[in-house]
């Protein structure tokens, strides 16, 4: 490919909509272009970089014996009734009809399709256990789509479906998936991605990870322990607190605490800490507006999704009138009408007393809770709390957490027989007894992955391409087309090098040495090849990496033997780390 014939346009200037660096090097290289929020058109650069990835899934999956299969993106509604979720997803998911006013459904996952697929194909025992994946265009109506690749609207994606005839053959495929997936991405340049516990969503199931690239600009936050293996996405992470029986022989009193509808206005009047405080967070269910009254430990947030998953059904920040029964900013559990609201105790409480709680009466509060003695009736207590930076590790019990950000590139569930019993896949056993296969899903975002890649392997200048998933392997560059010996010899090169099966993207515009080396910069080819009147003088061509930890210049003749001992170099390096995991 010669540079001057590429589609798409490269620039200088940093583009003001583009928040991160992934995003912005991604438009001003010409490897994207906006279509609409959270829909972009790709170039060729990025075409062949997605290809790549393509690739080392599609090898990896066949690995482990998957069978590529492809869904359609339109998908009948009736599908998604089956299985429940038409009505249970929110608007993130497409509705539309066709002319016949048959409802359909823009596919953002294929489950449905996948147990449709091969529900009259696996009656039988014997056909168990299989696997099959595909690798197509999705669309989920984010609300907030950002970051270029990183959540977009259309995507592309693999997404691949495991069917099993028993929980623990569904456990030794899901261990395959799992190593699998860690070796894709070490494959893709980026062996540094964790795995997390995660919450499962609406995806259902009762085991699933998350595969996180820790930086800064992720979206996600990772609870990490710094002296055990424990990795959860933080909706997933236990909060677990210090016992604390202090404060078990104080009375309970009503004090006046003017003007204190805060945890913080309150803690300064009474002078305690926040840890010492029972406050109330206030939601309503969607599907009723019913009042969903959380009470936690003071300095603890609410973790909603864990909220959403206690009660089975989403909701929304309340909206608290004068008619409903709740005294803003004083609301407390002693003589709260349990039957009115649903109140949810989280386990920050438990065991705790000594608390100071709203009085449900304007401009008061009550000292000295306990709830196991002043709340009438029986509580349970549930984790619905945010886990926090120097938090008590669920594994090994240290206070070692800490709070990191990730991109999510990669998550894999076990789903078990949700979609099977919920859509009436079955297949006859041993015995000849009807049983409901058991499920398990595994999905990688294609884009997603390449600007993560290119997030964490970037210098001031541009991207910087692992060799297994660069556009092109070499970046050759004549300076001073006008030179006829520079010219001829850099277009022998090229022949030469396309000869030999090498990758290469050719620059002999007419142009200045530093716009050809800030092209170069931003498409971010691993090997760059410089071919000037000056080294030519000296029988030399120039050969660097982009990321210059190679710089060296070699005798003409060598040019090629140099050129594909780097490419093996830079290629076995990425293999061996691979490899290791």
């Amino acid at each position: 490919m010669k540079l001057e014939k590429m589609v798409g346009e490269r620039f200088k200037e940093r583009p003001g909509d583009c928040v991160i660096d992934s995003h912005a090097y991604m438009v001003r290289g010409g490897y994207m272009k906006y279509v609409a929020n959270g829909i972009f058109s790709q170039f060729p650069v990025l075409k062949r970089i997605t290809k790549k990835i393509e690739d080392i899934i599609r090898k990896e999956m066949d690995a482990i014996d998957g069978q590529e299969v492809l869904f359609p993106v339109v998908l009948p509604g009736s599908l998604w009734e089956e299985s429940g979720r038409y009505q249970s997803v929110g608007s993130e998911l497409v509705r539309l009809a066709d002319r016949n006013k048959n409802p359909l459904v823009l596919g953002m996952t294929h489950e449905e399709a996948a147990v449709q697929l091969v529900r009259e194909y696996a009656t039988g025992y014997s056909k168990y256990p299989f696997m099959i994946y595909q690798i197509q265009t999705k669309f989920r109506d984010e609300a907030r789509p950002r970051g270029g690749l990183i959540r977009v609207r259309e995507f592309t994606m693999k997404d691949a479906y495991s069917f099993h005839t028993s929980q623990e053959d569904l456990e030794e495929y899901y261990a395959k998936c799992y190593h699998s997936y860690r070796r894709i991405f070490a494959l893709a340049g980026i062996p540094e991605v964790v795995t997390v516990k995660s919450d499962s969503g609406m995806m259902g199931g009762s085991v699933s990870h998350e595969y996180m690239l820790l930086t800064p600009i992720g979206e996600d936050s990772i609870a990490i322990c710094s002296d055990c293996d424990y990795r959860a996405n933080m909706e997933a992470a236990d909060c677990i607190t210090d016992p604390d029986d202090s404060g078990k022989d104080e009375a309970l009193e009503k004090v006046y605490t003017p003007n204190c509808k805060t945890i913080e206005d309150l803690c300064a009047f009474l002078k305690i800490s926040d840890k010492k405080t029972c406050k109330a967070v206030v939601y309503q269910k969607n599907m009723t507006d019913e009042y969903v009254v959380v009470f936690l430990r003071g300095d603890l947030d609410v973790n909603e999704t864990k909220l959403t998953n206690y009660l089975r059904e989403a909701i929304h920040p309340a909206v608290i009138t004068e008619e409903c029964g709740l005294t803003a900013g004083f609301i407390g559990p002693v003589g709260l009408d349990r039957k009115k609201f649903t109140v949810v105790f989280d386990k920050s409480l438990e065991g705790k007393a000594g608390l100071v709680t709203g009085a449900n009466e304007a401009e008061y509060h009550f000292k000295g809770l306990d709830i196991s003695r002043d709340v009438e009736g029986s509580v349970e207590y549930v984790d619905v709390a945010k886990i926090y930076d120097g938090a008590i590790c669920p594994q090994c019990g240290k206070k070692t957490i800490s709070i990191s950000r990730g991109i999510e590139v990669g998550n894999i569930f076990q789903l078990g027989t949700k979609y099977s019993k919920a859509m009436n896949m079955t297949y006859l056993d041993a015995e000849g007894n009807q049983q409901y296969p058991i499920m398990g899903c595994y999905g990688i975002g294609v884009g997603r992955l390449a600007a993560s890649v290119c997030e964490v392997s970037h210098d001031d200048y541009g991207p910087i391409w692992p060799i297994t998933i660069a556009p092109w392997q070499v970046h050759l560059c004549c300076i001073r087309v006008d030179d006829p010996e520079a010219k001829a010899t850099a277009d022998k090169l090229y022949n030469d090098l396309q000869a030999k099966g090498i990758e290469v993207i050719y620059d002999d515009r007419d142009t200045r040495a530093g716009v050809m080396f800030s092209d170069a910069d931003l498409l971010g080819v691993p090997v760059r090849v410089i071919v000037s009147p000056k080294n030519l003088k000296d029988g030399v061509i120039e050969i660097a990496t982009r990321d210059k930890k190679i710089q060296k210049k070699v005798a003409l003749d060598n040019t090629i033997e140099e050129i594909q001992a780097i490419i093996a170099q830079l290629t076995k390096e990425i293999i061996d780390t691979a490899e290791a995991l």
